[in-house]
Parts: structure tokens; C-alpha cells; sequence
């Protein structure tokens, strides 16, 4: 257990530099260009299949318990240590991350974005995954910090040099805004650090603030806080978001949407909500509002693009979809109740399994139109997907009502579970303010059900036999390959949510009293 978390971690990177050199004579294939490619399915399958043992080999009786551990001393001056270990709130969201890398590189195998090397491509790629991979497992707070850095230049390459439309301009926001949130970022980690003598996250959780004065803990939540609500993102620091997604190759947004937005949320929980309680409390109805305020402003913003005429981009439309999902996440986190944080993790997991299909689809949308304009593929009569691909309208249908959180499906659980914890926050927080944002939120509910719906319609009905005569392809094998188990997934949490609230629910048990449940 001990060596395959740290394998996970660490083989993404000698994948990465494996994926530059030459490859050997008996595995070059048809080209250099397939040969890479295969490469990268391998190592990300690879990573999977230890993902899914170390799954096996955890102790599910004791999911609050940190297992897998590795602890080594790397920096003892200033008390660093390479501490690495997962619990039930970790373990989930490592499988989800191995899961979508791995969808991701069977899908460029077969449908690679045009654009420079195929080499640097998979290098980026896994580079990404290791960045992503460590920020879940490892317990130091500037381990934590190097990690939710690592992803950053990757993300940006994939941007700027395999983009579409107007790419440079959006890798650059995407890159300012996050580096200047998390310049902040690092001086609250530092001030935690410092002021407790140590940076093991353990040890913090368990001395659960008591060693940090309540100013301290106010300006660690406000700058760690500001950090992590960029890359989440929080409105109003979600701009970069909209134009990182509508430049990035299909992939890139799959894989910025399910596993990187994670990185934000998962950094309120873990080191927040257990280091810094009473800062947190003195936050919470803030973060609250500010979350409300996302819910709806995503929903409405989705709804202006799916208007006739206003040349609504599906790419930018499901970016803003993310603001407002995000929102019950950080809702759900600023209840700090075990019921409203179980609800952020779960719809953490829904939004990466539901998402990512989305951006699948409207990508594979986009490479048989052409365009990924509403109004392009609307045309006249409507696009006609139950007509003239009837898989790929079914598929559509079945994400957005996933993604409106229809009972049954991943969706429902965690908006739910959000807005039950924000019915009755935590003790010391204001109930009539988490009331309204528990209204607020129910109301974005319904609005999110009426852009999605509009986008069904639009681009799902119609006559086929109308318009232009157009040749459209269905579901082909490799995107079936690579959307299954999204789809599953999806039906599996909203059919069976003890599997995941079974993992989360002790840890955030635990992790909420301060290491003492």
C-alpha cells in the first residue's frame, strides 16, 4: 500500500520523461507519433490499475484513518517532510483523477488536438497527472503547495499550444489569475507554518487551531482562502474560467473541469476547515454568500447564452454551468456540518464524472459541425441529434439531466446534501443568512434545470429530414470507450451513494471534531 501510493505519485513523472526519448526499435508501430500515444494509454493505465488496487487494499472499516502512509524527512530546517497518506476523503477523488487521465489519453490516442508534438503532448499530460495525483495524497503543507503548482505550466501549454480560437490570450488569464492566487496562497501556508512550528497536516488537524491566535487563523483563511477560491473558482474570481475552457483541446477541458477545479474545494476541506475552525467560523457566512451569489449567476449566465442569437459557445456555456456547481460545493463547505461537507465532497465526484462527459460530447459535437456555437448547431429546425445520431442525442440528454441533478443520478446527492447542511449550518453561524442561501440555492436549482433543457431542445429536436443534407457520424468505438465508464459511474453513485458516503462521511466526522472522533 505504502509503495503503490507513492508509485501512483511519482510514475506519472518518469512517464513523462520516458515520453521524450526515442522510442525502442520493436515499439515504434505504424509511426513515432503512434508510439507515443500508446505510451501514454499505457502509463495512465498503469496508474489506474494501481489506483483501483489501492482502492482494494484500503481499509474501508476505518476510512478516517490516514493509510498508506509515507513520512520522510526532505528539508529538516525547516521541518519538511515527504508525508504522504490517503483517508476516505482523499481516496475518492484520487480514483476519479486516474479514471479521467486515463479516458483522456485513450481518447487522444484515436483523436489527437492539432497542434505541435504529439511527444511534448503526452509529457504535458502526465506531468499534469502527477501534479494533480500528489495534491490529493500528500500531507505537508508546501508539499501541498508545490503540487497545486505543478499543474499550472502544463495546463497552460495545453492551452496556448493545442487551443483553438484566441488560445494564447486565454492560457495567459488562466495562468496570471491563478500564480497571483496562489503568491497569497503561500503566505498563509507560511504563516500557519511558521506560527505552529510545523507543516504536517496531520499534526495541525489534530492540534485542530489551538497553537494559532484567532488573527492568526483570520488572515490564513483569508489568504489561503483567496488562493484556492481562484482555482475552485468562487465567483467573482471565476473569469479566467469561461475563456480557459472555450480555448482548450477537448481533453484539456475534461480534464480542467473534473479533476482541476477539485484541487480548490479539496483545499478548504483538508486544510481549512480542520487547522483553522475558528477563522473559518468567522468566514463561513461570507464564503456562504459568496457562493449563493455563483449558484445563480452561473445559471444566468447560462441562460443568456442559450438565447437565439447570442452566438452561445456550448464550451463557455458549460464553463459557467461549473461556477454554479462549484457554488454548492463551497455552500456546502461553509455550513461546516459533517452533512453539508459530505455534500460538497460527493458533488465534487458527481461534477468531475458529469462534467467531464459533457465536455466529451460537446467536443465530439464540435469536431462533426465544425463549431461548438448553440446557434450554429441549432440552425433552423435544430440540430436533430435523435434523427441523425441517436446515440449521441441520447448521451447529450442523459449528461444535462445528470448535470440538473435529476433523482437516480450522481448529480441529486450532492446539491442535496449541501443545501440540507445549509438548512442547518453549524453552531455559531447565523441561521437566517444560511436559510437565504439555502433558498438562493434551491432557486438555482430550477434555473439550472431550465438551461439545460433549452440545450436538450435545441440541439437534440428537430426534423433530420429538414434543412441541409448532413452526414453525421454517430458514437464511435473509442468514444465509447472513453464515455462508458462515465456513464456508469454516474448511474452507480445516484443509485448506490453509500459507496462514496461510506468513505467520506467518518474522515469528515474526524476531520470536523478536530482528529478526536
Amino acid at each position: 500500500m505504502q509503495f503503490l501510493l507513492a508509485f501512483i505519485v511519482a510514475a506519472p513523472l518518469l512517464g513523462a520523461v520516458a515520453a521524450l526519448l526515442p522510442a525502442p526499435p520493436g515499439l515504434k508501430g505504424k509511426s513515432p507519433e503512434q508510439a507515443v500515444l500508446r505510451h501514454g494509454v499505457t502509463v495512465t493505465g498503469v496508474i489506474l490499475a494501481a489506483a483501483i488496487a489501492l482502492t482494494l487494499g484500503f481499509d474501508h472499516d476505518e476510512p478516517s484513518r490516514f493509510q498508506a502512509t509515507t513520512d520522510i524527512s526532505w528539508i529538516q530546517a525547516l521541518n519538511i517532510r515527504i508525508h504522504l497518506g490517503i483517508d476516505g476523503i482523499s481516496l475518492p477523488l484520487l480514483l476519479m483523477t486516474a479514471l479521467l487521465f486515463f479516458l483522456c489519453a485513450v481518447y487522444s490516442y484515436f483523436k489527437l488536438p492539432e497542434g505541435p508534438s504529439p511527444k511534448a503532448f503526452v509529457a504535458l499530460l502526465l506531468v499534469l497527472e502527477s501534479g494533480t495525483l500528489a495534491t490529493f495524497a500528500v500531507l505537508d503543507l508546501l508539499l501541498f503547495f508545490l503540487a497545486f503548482e505543478m499543474v499550472l505550466i502544463p495546463m497552460y501549454f495545453l492551452i496556448a499550444r493545442w487551443g483553438g480560437a484566441q488560445r494564447q490570450a486565454a492560457a495567459w488569464k488562466f495562468i496570471l489569475y491563478t500564480l497571483l492566487g496562489s503568491v497569497v496562497m503561500l503566505l498563509g501556508l507560511l504563516l500557519i507554518g511558521l506560527n505552529s512550528g510545523t507543516f504536517d497536516m496531520v499534526a495541525l488537524a489534530s492540534d485542530n487551531g489551538r497553537e494559532l491566535s484567532h488573527t492568526t487563523q483570520l488572515l490564513a483563511v483569508l489568504a489561503i482562502g483567496i488562493g484556492l477560491a481562484v482555482k475552485t473558482p468562487m465567483w467573482p474570481l471565476h473569469s479566467w474560467l469561461p475563456d480557459a475552457h472555450t480555448a482548450a483541446p477537448t481533453v484539456g477541458s475534461v480534464l480542467l473541469a473534473g479533476v482541476m477545479l477539485k484541487m480548490g474545494t479539496y483545499g478548504f476541506v483538508r486544510i481549512l476547515l480542520p487547522v483553522t475552525p475558528d477563522g473559518m467560523r468567522t468566514f463561513a457566512p461570507y464564503l456562504g454568500a459568496f457562493a449563493a451569489v455563483g449558484i445563480v449567476y452561473g445559471s444566468l449566465a447560462c441562460l443568456a447564452l442559450t438565447r437565439k442569437g447570442n452566438k452561445g459557445d456550448l464550451k463557455r456555456l458549460i464553463a459557467y454551468s461549473s461556477v454554479g456547481h462549484m457554488g454548492f460545493v463551497l455552500l456546502g463547505i461553509a455550513s461546516m456540518t459533517p452533512t453539508g461537507v459530505n455534500g460538497a465532497l460527493f458533488a465534487n465526484i458527481a461534477h468531475g464524472l458529469i462534467t467531464g462527459l459533457l465536455f466529451f460530447l460537446v467536443g465530439a459535437l464540435k469536431d462533426r459541425y465544425g463549431s461548438s456555437d448553440l446557434d450554429t448547431l441549432a440552425g433552423v429546425t435544430g440540430a436533430a441529434l435523435y434523427g441523425r445520431a441517436p446515440r449521441l442525442g441520447a448521451l447529450l440528454a442523459f449528461a444535462a439531466v445528470a448535470s440538473l441533478g435529476l433523482p437516480g443520478l450522481a448529480g441529486f446527492w450532492g446539491e442535496m446534501l449541501a443545501l440540507f447542511g445549509a438548512f442547518d449550518p453549524a453552531e455559531g453561524l447565523s441561521r437566517p443568512a444560511f436559510l437565504t442561501y439555502t433558498a438562493v440555492g434551491a432557486f438555482g436549482t430550477l434555473l439550472t434545470a431550465a438551461y439545460l433543457l433549452i440545450v436538450v431542445r435545441r440541439i437534440c429536436m428537430g426534423d433530420p429530414k429538414a434543412g441541409p443534407e448532413i452526414s453525421l457520424a454517430d458514437v464511435q468505438h473509442y468514444e465509447f470507450a472513453a464515455w462508458t465508464p462515465l456513464v456508469a459511474l454516474t448511474v452507480l453513485a445516484g443509485l448506490w451513494p453509500a459507496v462514496l458516503l461510506g468513505l467520506t462521511d467518518p474522515a469528515v466526522q474526524k476531520l470536523l471534531a478536530g482528529g478526536n472522533a
